[in-house]
């Protein structure tokens, strides 16, 4: 056998080793490019099997994840294990529909106030509305329960009720709002549906909202014309707030959310009706803001994050989008505040309910049908 011949089944047998040595591993491992062959090379750890219906997580300073089911509980991980336990008193929650326990978000300053906060939607006399509640933890058991907003009027509908909770980087709490199907009234600024909201991290209303002194509206409303925003990202780099919201059949929407802006739904839209008939002709309008991105078809947009860890080389300032219909991650590139491209992460593996970075640096995301636990790796 020559040297060449030698050198060539050397390098075939180390390509060989290497790709077994890639496949293998502990525990549950998915390749991403396995199920997404255009997708960046990921190892996607299976962490947890047995969720049902997840919408938000929270990692507390002692390393325990908190993650929330829509049913109403709000189960209790450490070091990527269920530990079986989940927090008592939680409130009563209308979990039918669209509704249900929705995201969890911990205060900025959780070392030293404690504060947990919660968006539900809650069962009143009529139906059911957005609620935002904040507590505090002894042990697992919830206390010092504080209501900061109830969405109103009431409605008797189990659909559209947001719901993220952000915070920016002098404590103001941004939220969103579903608009409960009530399509032109979102432009009316006498009622909660359909906004992002902006109050203070007690509840109360900040003097420079931008409806705080106009006649009849409401005064936590931050930017209105929004359909069902469920996903709600600070980039804190560029004190910046990005809403992701659905649209009808075709139509989602990535928003750079701004004080005081029209978003246009209904009267503006890039999607058509459930049943194939034209919502409106107009894509654009006077007076209002055009979405810096749009998805055609609908991916189903719901939890979101920004990537800041060092981890994911070429991925900082990135923004990464739970997929609920396609069933993705997508990964989108900005400029500045313009769209750039996407990438399909973790294509097919689930519905993408929600998707947060770790205070490990890792990106760990949560999903439903089947309902998993997941820590993605570079």
């Amino acid at each position: 056998m020559n040297r060449f011949m030698l050198l060539y089944l050397m390098l075939l047998l180390i390509t060989i080793t290497s790709c077994q040595s890639s496949a293998s591993g502990k525990g549950d491992e998915t390749t991403a490019g396995d199920s997404a062959r255009a997708t960046s090379a990921l190892k996607v750890d299976t962490l947890y099997k047995d969720l049902q219906n997840p919408w938000g997580m929270a990692w507390l300073p002692d390393g325990r994840l908190l993650i929330t089911e829509k049913a109403g509980e709000i189960l209790v991980f450490r070091d990527g294990k269920f530990t079986g336990e989940k927090l008592s008193g939680v409130p009563a929650v209308m979990s039918e529909g669209q509704g249900g326990l929705l995201d969890i978000r911990l205060h900025p300053n959780y070392n030293e106030n404690k504060w947990i906060y919660i968006s539900f939607s809650k069962p009143v006399k009529g139906g059911a509305t957005t609620t935002i509640m904040r507590f505090k933890l002894d042990g697992n058991n919830i206390v010092d329960k504080q209501e900061l907003y109830e969405a109103k009027p009431y409605l008797d509908a189990d659909y559209h009720f947001g719901s993220r909770i952000v915070f920016d980087k002098d404590n103001y709490m941004f939220f969103s709002s579903g608009e409960r199907g009530t399509m032109k009234k979102v432009w009316e600024l006498n009622n909660d549906h359909g906004k992002i909201h902006r109050l203070k991290d007690d509840g109360s209303v900040p003097d420079d909202n931008p409806f705080v002194k106009t006649k009849g509206a409401r005064p936590s409303i931050w930017s209105y014309g929004h359909r069902n925003p469920q996903g709600l990202i600070y980039d804190q780099a560029n004190n910046r707030v990005w809403g992701i919201e659905h649209g009808p059949r075709g139509g989602d929407e990535l928003n750079l959310i701004e004080k005081g802006k029209n978003y246009g739904w209904p009267l503006t839209c890039y999607g058509i009706n459930y049943d194939g008939s034209v919502l409106t002709d107009k894509k654009e309008m006077p007076g209002v803001t055009n979405p810096t991105h749009y998805w055609v078809p609908s991916i189903a947009p719901c939890g979101s994050m920004i990537v800041t860890s060092d981890k994911y080389p070429g991925w900082k300032g990135n923004l990464l989008v739970g997929a609920l219909a396609l069933r993705h991650i997508a990964r989108v590139q900005l400029d500045g505040t313009n769209y750039v491209k996407e990438e399909k992460l973790l294509n097919d593996v689930a519905r993408f309910r929600d998707v947060a970075e770790g205070p490990d640096g890792f990106i760990y995301a949560v999903t439903e049908g089947p309902g998993l636990l997941l820590k993605i790796n570079p």
